[in-house]
């Protein structure tokens, strides 16, 4: 018997997903941007135990037909990339088709979608990287995909999880700092079915920024006039000398968004 052995695709899921899921906040991380590259207006998320038990991101975006919602959890599967030289020039987030199959290899994973002129939508089960149930759906348009039960099948990796206060620290993290890379989107935040905020769509990026620290330290924002240089365009907000912080706890740069 050769000592090399093609591994199945369930197993490879597994093994991949050591590059996308570490813990629950990464698997949020490539929702959420799923859901922004879907030209999503709204995105709620929910989350339970940290995000151990559930993470739940609906978005009312572009949404999938059947075809491409079986696509969406076959590993190598992007709709980013169609030839070499697209390697050269990316612009969008989620390029490399591995988020969806991965976590789906690691969890008990449900995805809900519907293009907005369908008259159906479609519903897919997944378990530990098996497909097991796909069926029409009467859902909204959009996307909604569920992850439960992260590591259900991988106790090894699960251990390695931190307490369920430090997971869900770790995954609000994420959606504010999505939140604040793009004002234009709603997005709304519940844990343990407690909503922890709802913030409004706004083109004031300063707007954005007051909705997560406040009025008062939003009103000492310094705004940095767009400058361009050297084919890079710069903009943002800076606080006085007088609020500098010990860490660069309170420092975002986002590139692209």
């Amino acid at each position: 018997m050769s000592k090399i052995q093609v591994m199945s695709d369930a197993l490879a899921s597994q093994v991949a997903a050591g590059e996308v899921v570490e813990r629950p906040a990464s698997v949020l991380k490539e929702l959420i941007e799923n859901s922004v590259a879907a030209g999503a207006r709204t995105v709620t998320v929910d989350i339970r135990r940290g995000g151990i038990a559930l993470l739940k991101v609906t978005d009312d975006g572009s949404g999938m037909s059947r075809e491409d919602a079986l696509l969406s959890i076959q590993r190598h599967a992007t709709s980013k990339i169609m030839k070499l030289t697209d390697l050269l020039e990316i612009t969008q987030m989620g390029f490399r088709g591995e988020a969806l199959p991965s976590i789906a290899g690691v969890s008990r994973f449900r995805l809900s979608t519907r293009e907005k002129e369908a008259v159906e939508g479609t519903e897919l089960v997944v378990e530990g990287g098996e497909l097991v149930d796909v069926r029409s759906s009467g859902v909204a348009h959009g996307t909604t995909i569920e992850v439960k039960e992260l590591f259900y099948n991988i106790p090894a990796r699960r251990k390695f999880l931190k307490s369920e206060e430090t997971e869900a620290a770790q995954a609000e993290h994420q959606v504010r700092m999505h939140a604040l890379a793009f004002p234009e989107v709603r997005f709304i935040l519940r844990r343990d079915d407690r909503q922890i905020y709802d913030v409004a769509p706004t083109r004031d990026w300063g707007l954005r920024i007051a909705q997560f620290s406040g009025s008062e330290l939003a009103e000492k924002l310094i705004p940095i006039p767009e400058t361009q240089g050297a084919g890079v365009t710069v903009s943002g907000y800076l606080l006085p000398i007088s609020e500098a912080r010990r860490t660069r706890k309170q420092q975002f740069v986002f590139l692209n968004n």
